[in-house]
């Protein structure tokens, strides 16, 4: 089974550096599908529109998986730039992660290799101070119970960080709840123990 929970960017973050009077920003944010990454890109060049390239990468999966992945030199020599940005993306261990690294040439040559180490320092800068939080992998669940047991339910879903999407009432109370994949068993084991085998889950 895939991870049910990873880190992910938090918030869009920036670092800046200079190589050679070559100055590099490199911009990081959240992006669940490669759709949302080339959003990323074109919000990066209107922004900065006088920078000389806008290079990126990103994972749009779980961290390290190669299933969804992008990148672009942007105009620079083949292998330069994408690459190396992707390369420092898959071993940061976030997830769901674009990086646009944009850069204002300063009148020196780099050469392959230092352009390839530049933009590689650039990302790694960057996640240095990316704040993150937990992403959680959850599945909906309908859950049936008596209008006596409903304080216990709720009391299960917070303790086992589960989300309550849906509720709806008649002769008894029915909820959709968002359940940490990796708790299903437990919560349908602790909701009948809470709920005196009352509660049930309707999938």
């Amino acid at each position: 089974m895939a991870d049910t929970s990873y880190r992910v960017p938090a918030a869009t973050h920036r670092g800046e550096h200079v190589v050679t009077r070559s100055r590099f920003v490199t911009t990081i944010a959240r992006t669940g599908t490669p759709a949302e990454a080339h959003v990323l890109v074109e919000r990066i060049r209107d922004e900065l529109p006088d920078a000389t390239h806008h290079c990126w990468a990103f994972v749009a999966g779980t961290p390290g998986s190669t299933a969804h992945i992008g990148l672009s030199d942007a105009g620079e020599p083949k292998g330069t730039a994408g690459r190396p940005i992707l390369t420092v993306l898959l071993h940061s261990g976030i997830g769901e992660i674009a990086a646009v690294s944009s850069r204002w040439f300063g009148g020196t040559k780099l050469g392959t290799g230092g352009l390839a180490r530049a933009y590689a320092e650039g990302v790694t800068r960057a996640l240095e101070t990316l704040p993150t939080e937990l992403r959680v992998r959850r599945a909906s669940l309908d859950v049936i119970v008596s209008y006596a047991r409903v304080d216990a339910l709720r009391h299960l879903l917070a303790e086992l960080g589960a989300v309550l999407e849906e509720e709806s009432y008649g002769a008894d109370v029915r909820y959709r709840v968002a359940v940490p994949v990796d708790a299903i068993d437990l919560f349908q084991a602790r909701l009948a123990d809470a709920t005196a085998g009352e509660g049930r889950v309707v999938r």
